[in-house]
């Protein structure tokens, strides 16, 4: 089967996870036709990423000719589609917080979209985010009748959802991935009752290289770490103003902040406003190796979001072994269990950050073991790329029936010895292992949970 991922610009530092489920679906016999809207060279250091670029075909390439032959095309053999497609492109002006020309600019990436699609003989085009690439593949599924469907990530479709016409895009998907239950939760928020079952959470997962490694034994006394887009969303602001309290207080510690962004500048005068230079460098983007080992060497891993879905980078941590310090919004408390693998505080709270750093410092290093067990436990369970791609690939081939009804992730008090990995793939449980399909849960209607009272 051929299936088409579009993403608004791939690859690109921060959409690892699609480039691993991409790999992962072609282990399961899924053809994948990559297209980008555009190209992003500018951080491109991972040999991966550079390889995937050459596997990528790029709609915006500075050849105008292929828009306008498109649009030639679509009129003259197919004008019923390319008038309903430009309905829907209308339809979805009315609302939205982008002016029309950006609709009409969709219209014509999607009328491209089609023509690759339907010549590569694609059956499912599937988008990463629930903004403007879903967009595009809803256009294309009008031109084409080719089925579509996106992953919700967040936060950016939580906070203008109305504007984004997301009810719209979830009415023609054939089905729509939550990357965790409170991803799918902002979802119901927006669209019918009778849409909710289209809603499949289907989860960010790891692959051998995180899944394979054994926790190193050695515990950092004072290296902490940070991994993120530079933005003011994953809060490293309230994190500089946490490290300072515990620089004055004469706490010793080493910060790591890995990653770049535009809020980049904004973070280098901070630090040297608070004096803390010899506590903190700034790599910018690493690959994705040079990421592992910092995770590896670090105590724990600090991540203060603001807003987000469920951050890959906690998963990462947790399935090496080093717990987290983070936040409890969205989608993050559903892997990371306070005070078991790491600790939860309120977003945007200095004095709660800098508690629970200290209290991390302090802790004996049995305990950051511990901690760090119990969360490479959480991540098997739920986050290995194998079996979550196993339920995508059922998807897209249509194989959806007998969905098991939406079922909350036990609860986790303590460590507890996890199955280990075996060439690079995490048994699954045994209930797994017997089911016949894919395991896709999908979110119950509201009246189904009242006769189950």
């Amino acid at each position: 089967m051929r299936v088409c991922y579009f993403v608004s610009e791939y690859p690109a530092v921060s959409h690892t996870f699609i480039r691993r489920e991409i790999a992962e679906l072609e282990r399961n016999d899924i053809t994948v036709l990559r297209v980008s809207l555009r190209r992003n060279d500018r951080n491109l250091i991972d040999a991966a990423d550079l390889s995937e670029k050459n596997r990528t075909r790029y709609i915006l390439d500075g050849n105008i000719t292929k828009l306008l032959s498109a649009f030639v095309k679509a009129l003259r053999r197919r004008p019923r589609a390319l008038a309903k497609a430009g309905l829907a492109a209308v339809k979805m002006m009315r609302r939205s917080s982008r002016p029309p020309l950006f609709h009409l600019a969709y219209l014509a990436e999607a009328l491209v979209l089609a023509q690759w699609a339907t010549e590569q003989d694609v059956r499912h085009i599937h988008a990463h985010f629930g903004t403007n690439g879903a967009e595009v593949a809803m256009l294309c599924h009008h031109l084409t009748g080719i089925p579509y469907s996106f992953t919700v990530h967040g936060p950016d479709e939580f906070d203008r959802p109305e504007y984004l016409g997301l009810p719209e895009k979830v009415k023609h998907a054939a089905f729509v991935c939550a990357v965790s239950s409170f991803t799918g939760s902002q979802i119901c928020r927006w669209i019918p009752l009778k849409e909710w079952p289209k809603i499949k959470l289907v989860r960010c997962g790891l692959d051998a290289d995180f899944l394979i490694h054994r926790p190193s034994s050695i515990v950092s006394k004072s290296q902490l770490v940070t991994v993120g887009r530079l933005s003011e969303q994953k809060g490293q602001l309230v994190l500089l103003g946490a490290l300072a309290v515990l620089a004055r207080e004469g706490i010793p510690f080493k910060m790591t902040i890995a990653g770049d962004g535009p809020l980049r500048p904004e973070i280098e005068h901070r630090i040297r406003e608070l004096g803390l230079e010899d506590y903190v460098e700034l790599t910018g983007w690493l690959t994705n190796s040079q990421v592992r080992a910092r995770l590896q060497g670090a105590r724990a891993v600090i991540l203060p979001s603001f807003a987000e879905g469920l951050p890959v980078v906690l998963m990462e941590a947790l399935a090496l072994g080093r717990p987290v310090v983070t936040t409890y919004v969205a989608g993050i408390p559903e892997l990371v269990t306070d005070k078991a693998c790491g600790w939860l505080v309120p977003a945007g709270s200095v004095e709660h950050l800098a508690h629970a750093i200290k209290q991390c410092l302090n802790a004996p290093d049995a305990l950051i073991k511990t901690m760090g067990a119990t969360g490479r436990k959480r991540v098997l369970e739920q986050h290995d790329i194998a079996k979550e791609c196993r339920k995508l690939a059922d998807l897209f081939r249509g194989q959806t029936d007998a969905q098991p009804a939406f079922e909350a992730q036990p609860h986790i008090d303590q460590a507890e010895p996890a199955d280990e990995p075996v060439s690079g793939r995490v048994p699954l449980p045994a209930a797994s292992r017997e089911a016949k399909q894919g395991n896709v849960v999908t979110f119950p209607s509201p009246y189904s949970i009242v006769e189950k009272r």
